[in-house]
């Protein structure tokens, strides 16, 4: 494979896109082709009008068919926004063609999987990245910082909502056999969130799916974690919900909220909660692209060999997370 295009600090990541989901449309590809140190050189998708309509957008050449594009010689990295269940297959085979790989999220539907993609990717001198955004906004640090300064005092829990209004008829998260389902969609960033703030050492001690007898995937769920002091994570998600997208931290001496914590738009001031004995107070935070945060992010891997922010600890952790709420959870039909 050749090297990053250009030299000195004028190089380029060359990017090609293996499918046209629509997170790839409304964030991602809008991201990369701001981005100085990324070019869009290709999408791909089986349906090669799609393929046009999305280069028509974002520039690039068509491609029809996923192994067309992994077969070119003038690209350096792939995005891969494919359902969830597809993610090792396709990543697996960029990998092996010395591409590094930018992930949706999740990663990977299991452990098994995550592992496999981290060796082929150490095994052909590669990055491997998923694309968790909301990790890379600096709210998130602005409120790790003020549980560390004690303003909540000892934190006792956590709890985290993702919900979303019903899916039409067909949508892909329907489908058993390409990963879908509300945990594998929503329900992992509450994890996320969960591990990011108390730590990568949780254990379920109980779940519920909700899962619809038609669809045959999970719609809705109910995760209760804990640490081993004993602080609990309580943490819900869905396809059947009013919009919600927000986390709560509660301590001994207060509280913290944040709402909007997993899909801040570019141009949004956060404003976080802090309820303590007698007063509130509302921090008004800096607004922060997360989505150009993570195409940073992944350029400078490729191009500075600068890890990203999750090591292979944590993609191993999260999808060893998921096995063991599947294998506790209760499913109701």
């Amino acid at each position: 494979m050749s090297g990053p295009s250009g030299t000195g600090p004028e190089r380029t990541v060359r990017v090609g896109v293996l499918g046209c989901a629509d997170i790839a449309w409304r964030r991602v590809l809008p991201a990369i082709t701001a981005e100085p140190r990324t070019r869009l050189v290709a999408i791909a998708s089986r349906d090669a009008a799609k393929a046009r309509r999305f280069t028509e957008r974002f520039g690039g050449e068509p491609v029809e068919g996923y192994d067309r594009l992994l077969d070119r010689g003038d690209l350096d990295a792939v995005y891969v926004p494919l359902p969830t269940g597809l993610h090792a297959a396709w990543a697996v085979r960029a990998l092996r063609s010395g591409l590094h790989v930018l992930v949706e999220k999740p990663l990977a539907t299991s452990r098994a999987e995550a592992a496999l993609m981290l060796e082929t990717a150490r095994a052909n001198g590669v990055w491997l990245m998923e694309n968790f955004m909301f990790l890379h906004h600096g709210q998130h640090e602005e409120v790790r910082r003020l549980v560390a300064a004690g303003e909540i005092g000892e934190l006792r829990s956590f709890s985290a909502a993702f919900g979303i209004p019903p899916l039409p008829a067909g949508n892909v998260r329907h489908r058993a056999d390409l990963g879908g389902g509300a945990l594998l969609d929503v329900g992992v960033y509450p994890l996320r969130a969960a591990r990011l703030l108390l730590g990568g050492e949780l254990d379920p001690v109980g779940a519920v799916l909700r899962v619809d007898p038609e669809l045959g995937v999970d719609v809705a769920g109910h995760v209760l974690l804990t640490t081993a002091d004993g602080v609990t994570a309580e943490l819900s998600f869905g396809f059947e919900h009013s919009y919600r997208c927000s986390y709560a931290l509660w301590g001994g001496g207060g509280r913290i909220v944040l709402d909007r914590a997993f899909t801040p738009p570019p141009t949004l001031r956060p404003v976080l909660r802090l309820e303590q004995q007698d007063l509130v107070r509302e921090i008004t935070l800096a607004a922060d692209d997360q989505y150009g945060a993570v195409v940073r992010s992944f350029a400078a891997a490729v191009l500075d060999g600068v890890p990203p922010r999750d090591r292979e600890e944590d993609l191993l952790g999260m999808g060893d997370l998921l096995d063991r709420v599947r294998a506790c959870a209760r499913e109701i039909r």
